[in-house]
């Protein structure tokens, strides 16, 4: 592909979302070895959609002792993957958040090596194996549970297009330009009716018939 395969407008959302997502981190090796655990997989996706938690709170959520909870914090914040809140907590009770910012799990160098390419498909496996659980929740639980307000502005679609490779970059950048700037925009609005709202967008080319294995 090239940039003369796409009008000016798709050419310039492209760029935007490129140069939005140019600073997100690559995870490393060791990065990835340490975030290849599902707890510490939950505990870091729990930081990234609720916001800062402590080892007991997480303790709580997670049906662990704040002990075990204190132990995988530390080897997430070993690797950068989360930090202490600065002027939060205690000696005793402290709070730790995830970076703001994207990471990817294929590092070339990491990708390269059986170790490495295990732990991104552990990860992303797990990862996804989460985000599906909180939909079925949802589908099965949440809607019944949840405000009229809320069941009626949710959504859960899905949809098939006969697309070239260039179409479907430019549907991918488009999707994730508007993510990007819903996120930026309310990042850290706080409200008596604001709530966490997961967002997810999948675009990937189906098997030809017969070739599903």
């Amino acid at each position: 592909m090239n940039a003369d395969d796409f009008t000016d407008e798709a050419r310039e959302i492209m760029a935007r979302v490129e140069e939005r997502h140019k600073g997100d981190r690559v995870l490393d090796a060791g990065a990835l070895r340490a975030l290849a655990h599902p707890l510490r997989l939950k505990i870091y996706d729990i930081l990234s959609q609720y916001g800062a938690q402590t080892a007991s709170s997480l303790a709580e959520r997670l049906g662990e002792s704040s002990g075990a909870t204190s132990y995988h914090l530390r080897a997430l914040a070993k690797h950068d993957l989360i930090r202490e809140v600065e002027g939060r907590g205690t000696a005793r009770e402290r709070w730790w958040e995830r970076p703001v910012g994207g990471v990817s799990f294929a590092h070339p160098d990491a990708m390269r090596t059986p170790s490495g390419r295990a732990a991104s498909q552990m990860i992303m496996s797990e990862f996804f194996r989460n985000r599906n659980e909180q939909l079925m929740r949802f589908v099965g639980a949440g809607v019944r549970d949840l405000s009229d307000a809320w069941t009626e502005s949710s959504m859960i679609s899905t949809a098939t297009a006969r697309l070239t490779p260039e179409q479907t970059a430019e549907l991918a950048h488009r999707l994730m330009a508007i993510i990007d700037e819903t996120v930026d925009r309310y990042r850290d609005q706080q409200g008596d009716d604001v709530r966490p709202v997961t967002i997810r967008g999948d675009v990937f080319p189906l098997p030809e018939i017969g070739d599903e294995s």
